[in-house]
């Protein structure tokens, strides 16, 4: 009995491999599948995507209002009557226009376009044309001719379409309503406004490009010219 087990024991010790592979020795490592990484990236992408798009709208802004500024071409707008104790408060002058009441648009040709678009909101078109006297100071204000709900192609070189909002009720806008003055400029522009009592009309030089957007350039009071 005792040399049977003996004889055992050494085919035993035979069969066994005298060192253990190091897979066995070393702790396996759980594999992270790709659906795994993936969800563990995700939330630094729900953090960054929201930013670079807030980023991306801010740099779109000012970039279009650059294009406009370099590519437009300069024309000039009549305001509404204002009172001079509104423009003169805080950093900001907040205008409108001969061109923001629906009423007056309605009386220009196309401008039942309006009455299509009741109590609606909807961007339109409106064609403006050059005075005769382009070289006056103040300059003569351009003076509405058209309404489209389309831009208008092939207009003639004396004319120009800037593109209008108009919400479901009040004035219509065309980006062009609050302005930011330097304080130079500002302070100079209330000396020569306080001047002169009640409500009073200005003229406001803009650009305007091909697609219609428009971008503020300067604002006329009498024959002086304030740079915005």
């Amino acid at each position: 009995m005792t040399s049977h087990h003996s004889d055992h024991s050494e085919s035993l010790s035979e069969s066994l491999p005298e060192t253990l592979p190091e897979t066995l020795l070393q702790p396996q490592q759980p594999q992270v599948q790709p659906a795994e990484a993936t969800t563990r990236r995700l939330p630094g992408w729900r953090l960054w995507l929201p930013l670079l798009f807030q980023v991306g709208l801010v740099v779109a802004v000012p970039a279009q209002d650059a294009y406009t500024y370099a590519t437009g071409k300069q024309i000039t707008l009549q305001t509404a009557p204002v009172d001079p104790y509104d423009l003169l408060r805080g950093h900001y002058q907040i205008l409108s226009y001969d061109i923001s009441q629906p009423d007056q648009l309605r009386q220009l040709p196309g401008g039942n376009w309006f009455d299509q678009q009741e109590n609606q909101q909807a961007s339109f078109y409106v064609i403006l044309e050059a005075p005769a006297d382009a070289s006056a100071t103040p300059p003569q204000p351009w003076k509405p001719v058209g309404i489209s709900g389309t831009r208008p192609e092939q207009l003639p070189e004396n004319q120009v379409a800037i593109q209008g909002q108009k919400p479901q009720w009040g004035r219509i806008t065309y980006g062009l309503e609050t302005y930011y003055m330097p304080e130079a400029e500002r302070n100079a522009l209330n000396a020569n406004i306080s001047q002169q009592q009640g409500q009073q009309a200005f003229v406001v030089d803009v650009k305007v490009d091909a697609s219609g957007n428009a971008v503020p350039i300067s604002l006329w009071v009498r024959d002086q010219e304030y740079r915005f």
